[in-house]
C-alpha cells in the first residue's frame, strides 16, 4: 500500500487500563483485528499505534476503544467478543455493544457472568421474554442452544418455572440408533450433549444429576413428549429441522399455563427421509401470523465460533445456490 494511502492513529492507554486484558494473550485480540482489516497494530508501552488504511485504521481504533470501555466496567474480554466488536463496527452498529453487554443472564459455577454476544442473540432474547413460544432457526454456531438453556436455567433460578424440559427427535445424521445399547433415551443422550455441556457450566455435573434424579431437568427424546401437558415448564426442543409436521404438532399442543417453549433447528441440515417434509418448514409457512409466537432468524455473521465457521457456512451455502440452478 503506498504511502499516501495509509494513516496512522496512535491511541494512548492510561494507568488504569488493562493492557493485557485489551491485548489478548499473546497480543492475540490485536492479531486477529490484523488478521480481519487492512491494518497493521504495533503495541509500545501505554501506545497502540495503528497503521492502514484511514478508514481501516479508524475502525480499529473504534474498536479498541469500545474493548477499553468494556474493561474499565469489570468485563472479561475474549476472542468472540472481539469478532462480535468488529462485526458490528462493520455494520455502524458498535454503539449498541455496550447495551448488549449490560444484561446478565446468569452467572456460571465459576461466578462468570453469561450474557449475550451479538444482535442476533439479544433478538432471540428479547423474543423470549415476549412471547410464549419463539423458534430459533439457523446454522450451527450461533448459540441457540446454549443461550435456550441459560435462559431456562435463569427462569428455574428466579422461580419462573418449577422445572425444565429438554428434548429433540430421535432422527440421527447418517447413523442408525438401533444399533446402539441401551433404551431410546439412553440412545438419545449422546445427541443432546450442548444440552448437557450447557448444564454442567451453569450447575457443574453433581448438581445437575441431582436436578434430574428430582426431576426438575428432563432430557428426554420427543416421543415421550406424547399425551403430556407441560405446566409450569420451560420447554426446549432442539434439531427441530429433524421433526414432522405430526411430531411437531403434537410438541407444540404440550403447551401448559406458565410455560415457554424454545423451538431451535437448522434447516440446511434436515436428516430426514426424502419426501418427509420437516415439521420445522411447515411450522415456520404456518405459525407466523399467530401473535404469541415469535420467529428468529440466526444467520452467519450470528456465528459465535472460531471466525472461519462463519466463512464455512457461507461457502455451503453459496455452493447449494449454484446447485439449485
Amino acid at each position: 500500500m503506498p504511502d499516501n494511502e495509509t494513516t496512522s492513529i496512535e491511541i494512548k492507554l492510561t494507568e488504569t487500563d488493562d493492557a493485557s486484558a485489551l491485548l489478548g494473550a499473546h497480543d492475540k485480540h490485536i492479531k486477529f483485528l490484523e488478521d480481519n482489516t487492512h491494518t497493521e497494530i504495533r503495541s509500545r508501552g501505554e501506545i497502540i499505534q495503528v497503521i492502514g488504511d484511514a478508514e481501516e485504521a479508524e475502525l480499529v481504533v473504534s474498536v479498541i476503544k469500545m474493548l477499553q470501555a468494556l474493561i474499565a466496567r469489570g468485563i472479561k474480554i475474549n476472542t468472540p467478543d472481539v469478532v462480535t466488536a468488529l462485526k458490528m463496527a462493520r455494520n455502524g452498529n458498535l454503539e449498541y455493544l455496550t447495551d448488549m453487554y449490560s444484561e446478565e443472564i446468569v452467572k456460571d459455577r465459576n461466578g462468570k457472568a453469561i450474557r449475550i454476544k451479538n444482535l442476533g442473540q439479544k433478538r432471540y432474547l428479547e423474543a423470549v421474554k415476549h412471547h410464549d413460544v419463539v423458534f430459533g432457526i439457523g446454522p450451527a454456531g450461533t448459540g441457540k442452544t446454549f443461550l435456550a438453556v441459560v435462559m431456562a436455567i435463569a427462569a428455574l433460578k428466579k422461580g419462573e418455572v418449577q422445572r425444565i424440559i429438554l428434548t429433540r427427535p430421535a432422527v440421527e445424521a447418517g447413523e442408525n440408533l438401533g444399533f446402539l445399547p441401551g433404551d431410546l433415551k439412553e440412545k438419545v443422550a449422546p445427541y443432546l450433549r450442548p444440552v448437557y455441556d450447557a448444564l454442567y457450566q451453569i450447575f457443574g455435573r453433581d448438581h445437575t444429576n441431582r436436578l434430574m434424579e428430582r426431576g426438575v431437568i428432563e432430557i428426554a427424546p420427543l416421543a415421550y413428549m406424547r399425551g403430556r401437558t407441560l405446566d409450569d415448564a420451560f420447554v426446549i426442543l432442539d434439531e427441530a429441522q429433524n421433526t414432522t409436521i405430526a411430531q411437531m404438532k403434537m410438541f407444540l399442543t404440550r403447551l401448559g399455563f406458565n410455560s415457554k417453549m424454545i423451538i431451535n433447528g437448522d434447516t440446511s441440515q434436515v436428516d430426514l427421509p426424502r419426501g418427509v417434509t420437516s415439521g420445522l418448514m411447515h411450522a415456520e409457512r404456518t405459525l407466523r401470523n399467530i401473535k404469541k409466537i415469535d420467529f428468529i432468524n440466526f444467520d452467519s455473521s450470528d456465528v459465535v465460533r472460531h471466525p472461519v465457521v462463519a466463512e464455512i457456512i457461507d461457502a455451503y451455502e453459496k455452493d447449494s445456490l449454484r446447485s439449485d440452478t
